[in-house]
């Protein structure tokens, strides 16, 4: 198959989570309950912050978007691989794996900079309290998600264009369980540097320029909590971002591992792992974070719950 072009190929072949038989029964359980699991949590949020007026405010805006962030990157990835669980041979076609590989750019980089925006949120709700419904208003909320929409779109449409409208040779098994730029890139015979420059390039700059944001809102943060006069005051301050702050470590925590890891180290399988846990885990458990330990959330569900049952009697 070497110098073929498969750009005239139908399919290419997935190698999966993993290649050991035994094992596919039950990460097809493990991942089945993780997706639905995802699908009730975020699906759950999108709803309950539109019905109930209680939460109409930008907070739970971005948490909504967030929430749809999710609910995407993860539907993108899991189907797909459930399916190949069942399969002998892990195949997904030439325009599947593109508008994958497409979606999954999209909804990944938002998320960094739907976080950022959620950082900002969090900064003026405990620095500048009095003016945070002047500043924090409807516009500003719709440019701050607007924003990641836009540039995630343009992003994931160039490494789409440039990876799929380039030639393909040698082996078509992507060393991968989802179609993405990085184990796609040895596999090109045109345009394979400077994908990889871009790749570098706007890799760094959506990790660093969306980390930094948040760590600049977190320091301030930090300092007018510390400056705060009560105990109480500090409390309710904190409370206000922890459940944000625990997104943002398992989140960038999990994205720094991939990325700072050293070579000598590194493996395929490891890099799959991390995968899992930011394409799929995460996106379990960002709705039970924002969920389980939010009273303002619990009351919306009884609220609405109450409602429904009202509805029906």
């Amino acid at each position: 198959m070497d110098q073929h072009n498969l750009t005239m190929l139908p399919e290419f072949i997935l190698q999966g989570v993993t290649s050991l038989p035994k094992l596919q029964g039950p990460l097809f359980g493990v991942f089945l309950i993780i997706y639905i699991v995802t699908v009730v949590g975020n699906l759950g949020l999108i709803i309950l912050t539109k019905v109930d007026s209680h939460l109409h405010t930008p907070m739970y805006f971005f948490i909504r978007h967030l929430a749809f962030v999710d609910l995407g990157n993860s539907t993108v990835i899991c189907p797909k691989m459930l399916v190949n669980f069942l399969m002998d041979q892990n195949i997904i076609s030439y325009y599947a794996c593109a508008t994958q590989m497409a979606f999954f750019i999209m909804f990944i980089i938002s998320e960094l900079f739907m976080l950022s925006a959620m950082a900002y949120d969090r900064y003026v709700a405990i620095c500048n309290p009095l003016y945070y419904n002047v500043t924090m208003s409807q516009r500003l909320c719709c440019v701050l998600v607007g924003i990641p929409y836009l540039y995630s779109t343009f992003q994931s449409l160039l490494f789409t264009i440039k990876t799929f409208t380039s030639s393909f040779c040698g082996s078509n098994i992507i060393s991968h369980f989802y179609c993405d730029e990085v184990p796609l890139l040895p596999m090109l015979c045109s345009n394979a540097q400077e994908l990889q420059i871009l790749t570098i390039v706007f890799s760094a700059f959506n990790l660093i320029s969306s980390l930094l944001i948040v760590l600049v809102s977190y320091v301030l943060i930090l300092i007018a909590i510390i400056q705060m006069n009560t105990a109480e005051g500090r409390k309710k301050a904190f409370s206000t971002c922890a459940s944000h702050l625990t997104v943002v470590v398992v989140f960038y925590g999990t994205l720094l591992f991939m990325y700072v890891q050293p070579k000598s180290v590194y493996s395929i399988d490891s890099d799959k792992m991390a995968s899992v846990f930011y394409t799929l885990v995460t996106p379990m458990l960002n709705p039970l974070i924002y969920s389980l330990r939010n009273k303002e959330v619990k009351n919306a569900f009884h609220r609405v719950f109450k409602n429904a049952c009202n509805i029906c009697i």
